[in-house]
């Protein structure tokens, strides 16, 4: 397979103001700082195969926007280096941009008061397109991404999943080689969520772009991604198959049930009682061991009154994940 990205030791260290407590070292850190230096990534490893879905995951302050904006070209690495589709993203930032997509789920980058149809224009003319390829590019995406419907509509009269998808859109009218999504889900509803899924896989298939995924929801990463990075502490904590990350680790369900009568339920092999206030219970659910339908017949159905099933998570799993790597 052809790398279409390689990460040789790239380290990024910044240089931190120092804060001291009370009125006088507050004073003291204005007229007089010091600085200590902070390893946001230290000494990463990576090498990523062209057409790969693969998942960038880890907490807050992990490493990994670090990484990704040492990967377009916002950042310099410290030491160390990366290629990006045969490009050096700290030496050839403008080139990149022509072989790269980035979405963020928080971060708008259409203008609201136009239609899509306009914004895409307006991108494929900022990548140099002729008016032809814009068009044709527009038709491929609209075809691909169902965006007829609203794709004359102003942006900002457009629902978040819709924005969304305008988004993904504007970002691939150039064809670039990789996108970029952080968080590409955040804040849609079940069924957006899984309408934007669907999306990322035809992409990923019918136009062969190499996904670099961001997303703290467990979901976008079971359905979409065959291959997931771990990063904390500015290290490369695990990278593993989602076949073996699922068996190893996704083996658990929380179940927060309300109840019309009082349930004696205790710790058994498979179980772990985490909340019970009499009619309402938060259970964790080893499926490797009970299934979930063998838990929601012990409390018996018609007693019922509400239920929700969840993954664990993801904080958990790589708060777990990295105890097991030190």
């Amino acid at each position: 397979m052809t790398k279409i990205i390689e990460i040789k030791h790239l380290s990024k260290t910044f240089k931190v103001k120092e804060k001291e407590k009370g009125f006088k070292g507050s004073l003291k850190s204005i007229i007089k700082p010091k600085y200590k230096l902070k390893k946001a990534v230290n000494n990463i490893n990576l090498s990523i195969d062209k057409g790969e879905i693969i998942a960038f995951i880890g907490p807050n302050g992990a490493g990994k926007s670090t990484t990704i904006k040492m990967l377009t070209g916002i950042l310099c690495p410290s030491s160390g280096q990366a290629i990006v589709s045969g490009v050096n993203p700290a030496k050839q930032r403008k080139k990149l941009a022509y072989k790269i997509g980035t979405v963020f789920g928080q971060k708008e980058q259409l203008w609201t008061q136009l239609t899509p149809y306009d914004n895409f224009k307006f991108f494929g003319a900022i990548y140099d397109l002729k008016d032809y390829e814009i068009e044709k590019r527009i038709k491929e995406l609209n075809d691909t991404l169902e965006l007829n419907d609203f794709i004359n509509t102003p942006v900002r009269n457009l629902s978040l999943g819709q924005r969304i998808r305008c988004e993904i859109a504007a970002s691939l009218i150039h064809k670039p080689e990789i996108l970029f999504l952080d968080e590409p889900t955040i804040g849609l509803d079940p069924v957006v969520k899984e309408n934007i899924r669907v999306l990322i896989k035809r992409m990923n298939k019918e136009f062969g772009t190499t996904i670099f995924l961001t997303s703290h929801d467990v979901g976008d990463i079971e359905k979409l991604c065959k291959r997931v990075i771990i990063i904390n502490d500015g290290k490369v904590v695990l990278d593993d198959s989602m076949s073996n990350l699922k068996y190893n680790y996704l083996n658990k369900k929380i179940i927060e049930v309300k109840m019309k009568e009082k349930v004696n339920l205790s710790d058994e092999d498979g179980i772990t009682v985490l909340k019970d206030k009499g009619y309402g219970l938060k259970l964790s659910i080893d499926v490797s061991k009970k299934s979930v339908s063998d838990v929601i017949r012990m409390l018996d159905t018609d007693k019922i009154i509400d239920i929700n099933i969840s993954n664990e998570p993801l904080e958990n799993i790589i708060a777990n994940i990295y105890k097991g790597s030190k």
